[in-house]
This record gives structure tokens, sequence and C-alpha cells, in this order.
């Protein structure tokens, strides 16, 4: 029986020497300059169930082969994590929707490339008391099983206060043989290259990887929105004006906070977080697409409410959410960041005009809110929802080709726009 809370299980050799899969907060970068992973096929996940009641509960996922894990919980909300190399999740249709025992509900998949991993909301302090992988046995095949404990708010904090995950993977006693290193005769140097001062456009695709978004039957927010940003990214890379680079190009989580700082990394000129809402049953109708922009009040009880479910986003993901950034209490900065709005607002009207022409618009369709996303102090920045996955006029719209490609030229020609002072002073890439 395992007592600590955060542990590493390596099975066989010790695969996540290379994998190193992250721990509470993630450390990621775009996805451009994000490792490839391995192409050979990945293991399957084939089933994955819960069984116990609110004292004591199993979690136990079938695979077709062991695989190395870990296993740890997270507060603020009470989580379950566990992480798992790349596998390919073939679970049943609605598999962790309803939860048993501890856990609320789970959802899983793909959280950086060759990195898997489960989130599971718990119902209230809990702790692992054991985690295993089991061979294939008795006709049943590889599974992992894992146990929580029912704990009291007290004791979930001490066992916090003292794990300290430790990343660092087995040391075997085999020596390992090392070659000496290659060595490249030296080379002439090369003429400086001409900077590309073309402005940069950072496209970002709202959750990915175990966050879906919303949903409607099949479609997940999460890929109806990945496809229009790759289209809106392949039309303005096709006009040759901007440098343009994706937060995710595939089903991968990227933390909010990471989000931003490929905005800033990448000096934008111009960051664009596309989403699709949701409209909960009873809260009554609602179509069209609405542009947002970060303040510190909302507009309305709705900006409230979508500013509160995406900010929620790392939550969702498995990020340990305890360490909150610091405020920078400087003059310089809130200069800054009040100019970046003005410019901000003054890009959310000009989509507006342009898109009122492809699409349908909310009835409101200018509002803002303290969306984290977007509140990076030095870029202007605006959360397009595309529409609601819950109207089905809507839907229809988000899975349509051509309404996604009249949409995009929409934006593009706002971007356009927008950006005309800044293409007067680029230096073209060669």
């Amino acid at each position: 029986m395992a007592s600590r809370a955060n542990q590493w299980i390596l099975l066989g050799c010790a695969l996540l020497c290379g994998a190193a899969l992250p721990c509470a907060a993630l450390n990621l970068v775009s996805a451009e300059e994000q490792p490839q992973a391995s192409t050979s096929a990945p293991p399957i996940a084939s089933d994955a169930r819960l069984a116990g009641d609110e004292k004591q509960t199993r979690f136990i996922l079938d695979l077709d082969t062991t695989i190395p894990f870990r296993a740890f919980v997270l507060a603020d909300p009470y989580r379950l994590v566990i992480d798992i190399p790349q596998v390919s999740f073939r679970l049943p249709s609605g598999a962790g929707v309803t939860g048993r025992g501890l856990v609320k509900a789970f959802r899983y998949g793909l959280v950086m490339p060759g990195g898997s991993r489960i989130v599971f909301d718990l119902t209230g302090p809990a702790k692992i008391t054991s985690s295993t992988m089991l061979e294939s046995a008795n006709g049943q095949p590889p599974r992992l099983v894992l146990e929580l404990e029912q704990t009291d708010p007290a004791t979930f904090k001490q066992v916090l206060a003292a794990e300290t995950p430790e990343l660092k993977p087995s040391v075997t006693d085999q020596a390992v043989a090392v070659s000496p290193p290659e060595v490249t005769p030296a080379q002439p140097a090369k003429p400086p290259q001409p900077t590309d001062s073309r402005p940069v456009v950072v496209i970002d695709p709202g959750h990915g990887g175990v966050d879906n978004g919303t949903r409607a039957g099949e479609e997940t927010e999460k890929n109806l929105v990945l496809a229009f940003g790759l289209a809106l990214r392949d039309r303005l890379e096709k006009g040759g004006k901007y440098r343009v680079v994706m937060t995710r190009t595939d089903d991968t989580f990227i933390p909010l906070d990471d989000r931003v700082k490929i905005g800033r990394s990448q000096g934008a000129a111009l960051f664009v977080s596309i989403h699709a809402d949701y409209l909960p049953h009873g809260e009554g109708e609602a179509e069209g697409a609405t542009i947002y922009t970060v303040s510190d009040k909302a507009t309305d009880a709705e900006a409230a409410r979508l500013a509160e479910s995406e900010n929620r986003a790392d939550a969702i993901g498995g990020v340990n959410l305890t360490a909150e950034p610091t405020e920078v209490a400087d003059i310089l900065i809130d200069l800054a960041q009040r100019e970046t709005r003005t410019f901000s607002n003054r890009f959310a009207h000009l989509l507006m005009g342009e898109m009122k022409s492809a699409t349908r618009l909310h009835k409101h369709p200018l509002k803002s809110a303290g969306f984290r996303v977007l509140k990076a102090p030095d870029v202007p920045s605006v959360l397009v929802e595309l529409g609601y996955v819950s109207n089905k006029g809507d839907l229809e719209h988000l899975v349509s080709d051509s309404w996604r490609s009249k949409t995009v030229a929409s934006m593009a020609q706002a971007i356009d726009t927008f950006l005309a002072k800044r293409l007067a002073t680029a230096v073209p890439a060669n």
C-alpha cells in the first residue's frame, strides 16, 4: 500500500526518462515548437470504470500493454491526476461523464506530445492508498488499478505540503556505453539574414487535449475551433503579410498562462482566441458570434458566466492552481494595459463590422469580461465565440466548410485593416 500522494510508478524499463510528463503546472510552448511524438503506434486504452463508495473508490483502466504512470492529487478544486505516456483512448461512449463514490466525473486526452492525462473531479479531499499496473493474467488484459480513500481537509493539506514530486528517472546498475561526440569541421560564417519584421498574429484555438470545451453530440468545441484556427492561419499565410503563430496545431492541452506567454514571447501585434459557446438548458435561447475583450468588470451576467467557464480550463486540464501569479502594481504596466485595451477594443469593432456580412452575430455582439487568456499587458487581444453549439443553426454553421471559409475571410479582412499601419513599415521575409 502506497502512502505517498504523489508517486512515480516505473515498470519494465524507465520509459518516462524521455517522456518527462508534467506534474502540477505545465510549462508548455507553442505547438509549433514542441517535439514530435514517436511515430510508433501508442498503447490502446479500451475501457475505464469506477467501483466502490463514498469511503473508498477504485479506478480501473484496461490496456493492451503495461505502461508507466504517475498519480497525484491537487487542491482547489479537489482533483486526482494520472499522467501516462501517449495512449489511444478507445473507451466506451460516455466514459467518465458520470462518477461514482469519491469521483464526480473524469476526462482524458492528450496533454502534450507523447503524454496523455486522466483528470478526476473529486467530491472532496481524498488520498491515494494504492496504485499499481497489473500484468495480463487469467484472461484479463493489463490494468492500471488505483485506490482512493476519503480523508479530511487537514490531512489532505499535510499530504500536499509534505510531498515534493520527484521528476528524476530511475537509474539502473547496468553500465551504458556512450559514444564520443562527433566533431564537425568548422564552416565559414554565413552572411546575416534579413530580419523578418512582419507583424506577428497569434491564433489561439481554445481548449484541446484533456479539455474538450463544450460539446453537442459527437461535436466538441476543441475540434471545431481548431479547424477554424487552422483555416484562418492558412488564409493569412497565403497573403504573406504576417508571421502566423498557432498556440496549438493538434489536439494538445495548453495552459492559459502559456497561451499568453506565447503571444508575448513572439512580440505579437494581435492575439485572437477562438471559441464556441454553449448556453445551459433552462437559460433561454441564444445564437450568433460574440467578440470579447478583457475588462475588470463583466458587461453582463452572460459575459461573467463565460469568463468564469473559460478561466476554469487549467483546472479541467489538471494544472495546479494554488500558486497564483502576483499582481504587478507598476504604473508603467498599468499605462501599457490601458493602451493595449484601447487597441483591443478598436480591433473588436473592426471585426464586428466585417463578420456581420459573413455570419450571424449575437444580439449584443461586443462584450467584455475578465478572461485570463486576454490579459497580456502589451498584446492587443480578443476572444471570439463563433456561435453556440447549443443552437442547431449555429452548430450547422460551425461544421460547414463554406461557412468557415466566408467567416475566415471576414476575419482576415479585419486583421488586414487593423494592422495596415504596421504593414507599411514591415520588412518582408526572404
